[in-house]
């Protein structure tokens, strides 16, 4: 009985050893070592996004200040341990908004 329990010990050891991924398997390729395509106007495609991708970054950076504002603003107003339903939207949107610029940040 108890050489089972060891066999079984060793078993579920080196299945827990062994990696998910075969190691030979290739990795997704990462976005700055692709080819760089042309678009029809003949302007480099990854420049594009990065371009267009900035523009949101900067539009949604004002928008997060703006609402940081705003709820610094409702904090101030509300009663101690009091908060109000539009106060909680407010720090929702500003997650939304972070989470957006973090992703397209660690995109490339």
């Amino acid at each position: 009985m108890m050489k089972r329990s060891w066999l079984l010990l060793f078993i579920l050891f080196a299945a827990l050893g062994q990696s998910p991924q075969d190691p030979d398997s290739p990795l997704p390729p990462n976005p700055s070592e692709t080819p760089d395509r042309k678009l029809p106007n003949g302007k480099s495609q990854n420049e594009a996004i990065l371009k267009e991708d900035y523009k949101k970054n900067v539009r949604d950076a004002e928008a997060l200040v703006k609402l940081a504002g705003e709820l610094r603003d409702q904090i101030d107003k509300n009663q101690a341990y009091v908060l109000s339903l539009d106060t909680l939207k407010k720090t929702d949107e500003i997650e939304k908004l972070v989470k957006d610029i973090r992703n397209r940040l660690r995109r490339y």
